[in-house]
């Protein structure tokens, strides 16, 4: 996922039948949004279809220096955690994450992110948490939402919790990108589960 993604496609193999998965991001910053391209696993799947952002050492180097400097401000982590995101380097965007909410974890973004960052480190269940706490910051965050039913489907294979959440995001913003991203991965649920057609008596 990249930070500033919005999702625009689904597709991977969820027990057998395409499905899909999404990941959106939770940050409007510079990069164009990624298209996911064909993943086949039901853990969580690397960042199909996007390329890295190479990090800028300098900027590096510089917000560190401002971070050690501030040790009780959290923007320079902040700002630490998603080079390292978008540069596909999530261990280290974790580190700076987990640094910045503990200084101030009032912003469901970040603690969105944090979330993401978890699942492609293979900690879904630490995902869910982290997704459960941006909900309790604003219970109507769609991003969070769009997420938690990726992790619940693909991490968990909880399709029921993964209906849940996507219903909810096609609910609170029906003419979203995510909206749009939730209700092709409901679609996909409901095909997965569709009946076979029965034969005609002859």
């Amino acid at each position: 996922m990249r930070a500033d993604s919005i999702v625009f496609g689904i597709s991977g193999i969820l027990f057998g039948v395409i499905v899909g998965w999404v990941l959106g991001s939770q940050q409007a910053r510079t990069v164009g949004p990624a298209t996911p391209a064909p993943v086949a696993q039901t853990q969580a799947p690397p960042p199909a279809g996007s390329q890295a952002i190479p990090l800028d050492p300098q900027r590096v180097k510089a917000l560190e220096s401002v971070a050690q400097q501030n040790p009780r401000d959290a923007q320079p982590r902040i700002q630490l955690g998603n080079l390292y995101f978008d540069a596909e380097q999530y261990p280290q965007a974790i580190t700076w994450y987990e640094q910045a909410v503990a200084l101030d974890d009032r912003d469901p973004n970040v603690s969105t992110d944090l979330g993401v960052a978890y699942y492609y480190t293979n900690q879904s269940d630490r995902a869910i948490a982290q997704f459960t706490h941006s909900l309790s910051l604003d219970a109507r965050h769609t991003k969070t939402l769009l997420n938690l039913g990726i992790v619940r489907a693909f991490g968990k294979q909880d399709l029921a919790g993964a209906q849940q959440a996507w219903e909810q995001v096609v609910a609170i913003a029906p003419s979203s990108p995510e909206a749009q991203a939730a209700q092709k991965g409901l679609d996909g649920l409901k095909a997965a589960h569709s009946p076979a057609p029965s034969q005609g008596a002859s």
